[in-house]
């Protein structure tokens, strides 16, 4: 097995056990519809690697890589009730499958799950919420005050995805019981690369075939939502420049970390790579 889903194995299974040891059976059943419906487990697999390139051991940061993929999961939950979405990740939306009220226990289930594995360290749980807050403040933003300039927009971007990222990359750290230096690098480098996502998922939505994406395209236009493309002037392919100077700033904030594990270091490299070039 390649190193990097040997990581990725790690984390899958815990995932699987902690959604498999949720009662009752029918709250167990949706949240395994969410949770295990595919997905690239980017935030648990920086965390990870936060972890390592640090000196930590990837063993250390799985419960903390699977607290925030279950965050992250519960926020899709509501994304795609406000966005009216019935897909997700080619497959029918919790609310499409089980219903708003259902779907909406399910992400809550699902935000359980998560602080109940965060708490094993106070500073694990005050990164989380706060990245909550942030994503909170974004996602209300995006509704009420629509951003009308690129900076606005880069704000938004910040606070509905790079704060994930962020936290993300800090649980690594934390697990690590890294400095305080290294856990700032780190958090910089994984909010960077959250915005090039966003920028880039953006593009996506715009220019994208719905049967590569996945899930409908078009959405930011028909919902008038706050897309790069949407706030700007820029063509897809110049806000793709955008996401690409994100990714490499991302870098530079890498590179300030004096890695234990060069490898590791490697793979967060590659991501930053990856988040500018996907195509779903």
């Amino acid at each position: 097995m390649e190193p990097l889903e040997r990581r990725r194995g790690l984390i899958e299974e815990r995932l699987v056990s902690v959604v498999d040891g949720v009662e009752p059976d029918r709250l167990s059943d949706e949240l395994r519809h969410v949770a295990l419906s595919g997905g690239k487990r980017v935030r648990p697999t920086v965390t990870v690697l936060a972890c390592e390139t640090v000196g930590g051991e990837a063993a250390e940061a799985v419960d903390f890589g699977v607290g925030i993929e279950l965050v992250h999961g519960a926020s899709l939950v509501i994304d795609d009730i406000i966005d009216r979405s019935e897909l997700r990740r080619g497959s029918a939306s919790a609310w499409a499958e089980f219903g708003h009220g259902p779907a909406i226990v399910a992400s809550d289930g699902l935000l359980g799950e998560a602080f109940a594995l965060l708490s094993a360290d106070p500073r694990a749980t005050r990164v989380v919420a706060e990245a909550m807050v942030e994503l909170g403040v974004g996602e209300a933003t995006e509704l009420s005050e629509v951003p009308e300039t690129e900076a606005e927009y880069m704000t938004l971007a910040r606070r509905k995805t790079g704060a994930l990222f962020r936290a993300a990359a800090e649980l690594g750290a934390i697990a690590a019981d890294a400095d305080a230096v290294a856990i700032e690098a780190l958090g910089e480098y994984a909010e960077r690369v959250g915005v090039a996502f966003q920028i880039r998922d953006d593009v996506l939505d715009a220019v994208a075939d719905p049967a590569t994406l996945g899930k409908p395209a078009g959405r930011d236009a028909e919902m008038d939502r706050p897309s790069v493309v949407q706030v700007t002037d820029l063509s897809p392919e110049e806000a793709d420049e955008r996401a690409r100077a994100e990714a490499e700033r991302a870098m530079d904030a890498l590179s300030r970390i004096d890695a234990a594990d060069s490898e590791a270091r490697g793979y967060l490299e590659d991501l930053a790579e990856f988040v500018v070039d996907r195509e779903r």
